[in-house]
């Protein structure tokens, strides 16, 4: 029997005769696996460029960075939760609240962006809280207690307005005038650039990207993260306070999703019922793509960073080469399926 470990890239495989044949392409194979989705996403760009030129102006690619900002705040709290073996499957909903709830506060209760911008995270941290209370202490499930979550929120945020959006003239169901209006200083938030280049909802998107990276990859309080999801029970008796841990994931993951649903409620400036209905798949998709980048295969707040931007990438290039809006849900699911395949696949036929 060897001594060798099984499995490894490297080694090499003994045949009859005594001869040792080296696998032909192992180092090839591994750099595809850790730059497969990057290099796709360059040649994405390579050729959108050669189709239309305008597609590497600034102004069309800080467009791309700030139509994926939202998805990847969310995305980074996805990834937390299952840094640490779990899974929000709320986000969607509490994104969409918070745009109803900051678009009442300001249309129907007349508050301003000082007051509103705090309370709406809150109610993100709030949700968050409950999440891990039924997870951590209930012991409900974290697919459960999160789908049951975004049920209770998707109900309960159409029930002030009797289903409609929110905007300057809304009648209440009590039959009353809503005139409020929304403040411009919220309004900044979606619609400021800085230096008339630099959207703010990128400038947040970048912020929260490198205080998350620096926090799981560089901070033994992130490396926790990481330990809890591997294997919780050895991370809890070798000291680690797991519950706490699991509880901030799910706290910082509902504070994103209402950051993302202010950031959605001052681009457009209203509060519409249809605003988070593609956030939960796009968010969640950006965070599982993340596995892939750099063959890490585990959670990581660059590899989702780099997945929403790949996503938008591709979606922006197919609407300036003017492809049909029903072709693009299938480009999109194809180019991906292939860039994982790049990266899984490769690594397990080269074991």
């Amino acid at each position: 029997m060897s001594d060798e470990p099984a499995g490894e890239l490297d080694t090499p495989s003994a045949v009859p005769g005594g001869s040792v044949p080296a696998r032909p392409w192992p180092a090839v194979t591994r750099r595809i696996r850790q730059s497969g989705l990057l290099l796709l996403l360059a040649a994405m760009v390579a050729g959108f460029t050669r189709a239309d030129p305008a597609f590497l102006h600034v102004a069309n690619l800080m467009s791309v960075l700030q139509s994926v900002s939202v998805v990847a705040i969310l995305a980074a709290g996805v990834t937390l939760t299952l840094a640490v073996g779990g899974f929000d499957l709320s986000i969607g909903a509490v994104a969409a609240s918070s745009v109803m709830a900051a678009s009442y506060a300001m249309v129907v209760w007349g508050l301003g962006a000082v007051t509103t911008v705090p309370m709406v995270l809150a109610f993100g941290a709030c949700v968050g809280l409950v999440n891990a209370g039924l997870i951590i202490w209930l012991r409900i499930p974290d697919l459960l207690a999160t789908l049951a979550m975004n049920f209770l929120l998707t109900g309960l945020q159409l029930i002030p307005t009797a289903g409609r959006s929110i905007s300057s003239g809304l009648i209440l169901p009590n039959g009353e005038s809503a005139d409020g209006v929304f403040d411009p200083r919220f309004l900044a938030i979606g619609r400021l650039r800085l230096g008339g280049v630099l959207p703010v909802p990128v400038l947040l998107m970048l912020s929260i990207a490198v205080a998350l990276h620096v926090l799981t990859q560089h901070t033994r309080f992130g490396r926790l993260f990481y330990a809890i999801g591997g294997n919780e029970v050895a991370a809890r008796l070798a000291g680690a306070p797991t519950r706490v841990l699991r509880l901030c994931a799910y706290v910082i993951s509902g504070t994103l999703a209402s950051l993302g649903g202010l950031v959605v409620a001052a681009r457009v400036g209203r509060g519409d019922i249809s605003s988070g209905s593609s956030l939960l798949l796009d968010a969640v998709a950006a965070a599982l793509i993340g596995f892939a980048v750099l063959d890490r295969r585990y959670p990581n707040v660059f590899g989702t960073v780099v997945g929403a931007i790949f996503v938008g990438v591709l979606l922006n290039g197919l609407t300036m080469l003017n492809a049909p809006y029903y072709t693009q849900d299938f480009v999109k699911g194809a180019v991906l399926v292939g860039a994982l395949s790049l990266t899984f696949g490769l690594g397990r036929g080269s074991r």
